[in-house]
């Protein structure tokens, strides 16, 4: 299996030479205005996208940032599977959107084939996070877990929603450890409003959704899901130090378009992304937002998502999720 490391490993010169072959290519921007769909309400996503277009001036002279919610992110993904494919209209979604949700919903009223992956611009691990319903002695991934088992009623979790792989992660945290994590799932930001209320015993969120509320003391942060350590919660353990190995996992940002479009738009639109996450302003606003610059190569981001793609199905297989529509 393909995995994040191998794909950073073998993207470095790839990325340098792409730049380098289509740089006559950008010496001018589309003579169009260009928009690029997110998913969901206003927040960090838009945000992100917001910051990256700021700087892609060499690929179009105004590119408009669209927030389309609606079925988990689908209404947007499907906006952009149907729009023409010159480069004028692009998706910036989590992964999730082409590796997960065809395991999740029978009824998707598209296919990873319907896209072509452009380039990764971000990414952000996972953070399990305990509020004041936990005792304040609960203070490791172990004691949590032996809290749960001690008090199986209580043992609750949120996420943004159902069929996600927030959900999922929870799920198999809860599997894995011998208990039953029963998930509450959520819309917006409800399931960190909750926490701090009590109403709920634990939260699995992206690190920038509470990053404020874990450095005020208000949560508490137990394990992340990434590969290594955060940056912005450094004294937290992994996932995989804490002894659960198989729920090391990271949410990638990326950009997409229509599977038709031509080879030196995509290429063009790809050298100008990576152009713009190298860029300070952009490595800056990132950090403000809790999330780390991750560009990944086209073919290697390819690769990826159908590895991806696999493990996911297994681990929506192994819970016994039945797909919705």
């Amino acid at each position: 299996m393909i995995t994040r490391r191998d794909v950073l490993t073998a993207s470095a010169g790839i990325v340098l030479a792409v730049a380098d072959r289509v740089a006559p290519v950008l010496a001018q921007p589309l003579a169009k205005t260009v928009h690029v769909l997110t998913g969901f309400t206003p927040g960090l996503q838009d945000a992100l996208a917001r910051l990256v277009t700021g700087q892609m001036s060499d690929y179009a002279e105004i590119i408009v940032v669209e927030t389309r919610p609606g079925a988990g992110g689908r209404i947007a993904v499907e906006a952009v599977k149907n729009a023409d494919a010159d480069g004028s209209v692009m998706l910036l979604a989590p992964l999730g959107f082409m590796m997960f949700f065809p395991h999740v919903y029978r009824s998707l009223r598209y296919q990873p084939s319907d896209f072509t992956p452009v380039s990764t611009v971000a990414s952000t691990p996972t953070l399990l996070m305990v509020g004041p319903k936990v005792p304040a002695d609960v203070k490791t991934l172990a004691d949590f877990v032996a809290w749960c088992r001690a008090n199986p009623k209580l043992a609750t979790f949120g996420t943004p929603g159902a069929g996600t792989t927030l959900h999922f992660l929870g799920t198999t945290l809860g599997r894995s450890a011998g208990f039953d994590f029963l998930h509450v799932p959520y819309q917006g930001g409800g399931a960190i409003q909750d926490l701090v209320k009590g109403v709920i015993a634990a939260a699995v969120m992206p690190i920038g959704s509470a990053l404020g509320l874990v450095q005020s003391g208000d949560l508490r942060a137990l394990a992340t899901t990434g590969p290594r350590r955060s940056p912005f919660v450094p004294a937290v353990p992994t996932m995989r130090e804490a002894g659960y190995p198989a729920l090391e996992d990271l949410t990638w940002f990326a950009f997409f378009v229509p599977a038709k479009t031509p080879a030196p738009i995509v290429e063009k639109l790809n050298a100008s992304i990576q152009a713009a996450v190298r860029t300070d302003e952009v490595r800056s606003g990132m950090a403000k937002l809790a999330f780390e610059p991750d560009v990944i190569a086209m073919g290697d981001f390819a690769r990826l998502i159908a590895s991806e793609s696999d493990r996911w199905k297994a681990i929506v297989q192994a819970t016994g999720f039945v797909p919705t529509d």
